[in-house]
């Protein structure tokens, strides 16, 4: 009986602690957690089990581990908002699978993603053929963002500048040039892309977004 209350009163104080550091980790949906966020949770959660259930284990000694897998995910957290390269080794970056009704095979062998997979994405979609599809890119969470042909929708920017540096792949996605965007951005004022935090390019048209000022 001891050991029930004992194990009970460790399982409320395990939980008020991971309650209190997860306040710390930032809020994302469940679909949008990186992998850095998936290995430290699966840590975490081994980690407490033993803390809980190892009575012979002291409540610090069993916190501790996750306390030091708390603040690394906050450390590197805060080195990938600062970080786009590290960012993206972390998290990955969104991927085109399908352009204008064509698998891009290359796309699909790099990231491990079979045809049995996209024909399922599309089926769940309910599109029946992939010649239907404008564009499929898989995104960082792993699932796959469809554009249906002719549907209002289908059009989509992709980000060409981000927190001061040019997106060049998305810059090839678009048949574009990184010497053509900088020719349009000083058309259009700026003169550098430094200072700009967010750029996308549609219907002819950009839309810029400066970085804050102290950012």
């Amino acid at each position: 009986m001891n050991e029930i209350v004992i194990t009970l009163l460790r399982t409320f104080i395990v939980f008020l602690v991971l309650l209190t550091m997860f306040r710390f980790m930032g809020k994302k949906e469940l679909g949008e957690i990186s992998l850095l966020d998936v290995v430290v949770s699966l840590m975490i959660a081994e980690l407490a089990v033993i803390s809980i259930e190892d009575h012979n284990i002291s409540l610090i000694r069993g916190l501790a581990p996750i306390f030091l897998l708390i603040l690394l995910q906050v450390i590197l957290g805060s080195i990938g908002m600062r970080n786009q390269s590290f960012r993206k080794l972390v998290e990955g970056s969104p991927v085109m699978l399908i352009e204008d009704g064509k698998l891009i095979q290359e796309n699909l062998q790099k990231h491990r993603y079979t045809l049995d997979d996209i024909l399922f994405q599309l089926r769940q979609a309910k599109i029946a053929d992939i010649r239907e599809v404008e564009y499929a890119v898989l995104e960082r969470s792993g699932t796959l963002s469809i554009f249906r042909k002719g549907e209002e929708n289908s059009q989509f920017t992709l980000p060409l500048v981000l927190d001061g540096v040019i997106q060049e792949n998305n810059l090839r996605i678009i048949k574009r040039t990184k010497d053509w965007l900088l020719t349009e951005l000083e058309k259009e004022g700026y003169y550098t892309v430094d200072h700009i935090f967010y750029c996308s390019y549609m219907d002819d048209s950009f839309f810029i977004e400066m970085k804050d000022h102290g950012t």
